[in-house]
């Protein structure tokens, strides 16, 4: 009888010790759960900031290609666009908060930069962590942080492509009235190497004038 009151009182001390290592396993997933939790908005935050910010360069290269074109056909000083510079911000700090809006998330700051052109953005997420065993992560919001450099791809050849020849006109004042003194033909071509290939713009031409990624790249950077 004596054996078995001792088995019993064994059983009833042991209970609270298993109730308490359950619990303690309980708490553990729940807090490693909040962890994970914080984890994704956290990501989904940087996502959203990447986004943003290559939006933002990706606004700015097209314009730099528009312009870019504009100045060769016309003639104009164009050192600066094909280095990537030379503009203003424009929209691409409105194209970089729609992009993280579309992550659901906000821009807090869109900062242009120079030398090298480059768009800093910060963002803050739309939703918090939410509740959890952890105190405040109902009110905790991910913010993230990312940057975007534009690249020139090209730059001035240094062994021009030669010029063609061509039979000069059998009549000089035909050649005038056609295209005028000054006209596209008399400007010269611009002769590039991009990414170790040659390639040659001809200002009479623009409609073969190369997309805006092959002239300028947008990457992230820390």
């Amino acid at each position: 009888m004596t054996a078995r009151r001792d088995l019993r009182s064994d059983a009833g001390q042991a209970f609270p010790i298993y109730i308490t290592a359950v619990a303690g396993l309980l708490f553990l997933a729940l807090a490693l759960f909040a962890v994970g939790q914080a984890g994704a908005t956290r990501n989904g935050g940087q996502t959203a900031a990447d986004a943003a910010a290559l939006a933002a360069g990706q606004d700015y290269r097209d314009r730099l290609r528009a312009e870019l074109l504009k100045a060769i056909v016309d003639g104009g000083a164009w050192d600066d666009l094909l280095n990537g510079r030379g503009l203003g911000a424009g929209n691409a700090c409105e194209q970089a908060g729609w992009f993280a809006g579309k992550n659901d998330a906000e821009v807090t700051g869109c900062t242009p930069g120079y030398l090298p052109t480059s768009f800093t953005v910060t963002v803050r997420t739309r939703e918090p962590v939410g509740d959890t065993v952890i105190p405040g992560t109902e009110r905790q919001y991910a913010k993230a942080r990312a940057k975007a450099v534009v690249s020139p791809r090209c730059a001035v050849s240094t062994t021009p492509s030669p010029t063609p020849t061509s039979e000069p006109p059998a009549d000089d004042d035909e050649g005038d009235d056609e295209h005028g003194e000054g006209g596209e033909d008399d400007k010269p071509a611009v002769d590039l190497r991009c990414d170790g290939a040659d390639l040659t713009i001809d200002p009479a031409h623009p409609d073969l004038f190369p997309d805006a990624k092959d002239l300028f790249s947008v990457h992230l950077a820390d």
